[in-house]
């Protein structure tokens, strides 16, 4: 396992965690397609279905933080996968579905975490 991949796995185990503590009932991780990757796949404790992608980045000061590594390029790439995940899945309710980003930055044990809702 590279730095870069134990970093995100990392950041997902911490999303993960996070989004329990919320109340949000974790479905899958990792779904991958050809064309792309869900980080994670979430019920919300609204019910609503949530598809989250996890940005983490390390140090005390970052050059480019998580929240800027999700680019228009990755997040079109992003929207097509969860558009495709959402019309196909038996999750989907009358609540509809959306995107969240998380984006945590590391610093040794310590970490700082942020949820952009419905992005």
């Amino acid at each position: 396992m590279t730095k870069k991949s134990e970093l995100g796995k990392l950041g997902e185990d911490l999303a993960c965690r996070y989004l329990k503590k919320k109340g949000y009932k974790v479905i899958e991780r990792n779904y991958l397609k050809p064309w792309g990757e869900l980080d994670i796949v979430t019920i919300s404790p609204e019910k609503i279905l949530v598809l989250v992608e996890v940005k983490t980045v390390s140090g005390p000061a970052p050059i480019v933080a998580g929240e800027d590594q999700f680019t228009q390029a990755k997040s079109i790439k992003f929207k097509r996968v969860a558009e495709l995940y959402a019309n196909s899945s038996t999750l989907l309710n009358d609540k509809g579905w959306q995107i969240d980003l998380i984006a945590i930055t590391v610093d040794g044990s310590e970490f700082d975490l942020k949820h952009y809702e419905n992005i």
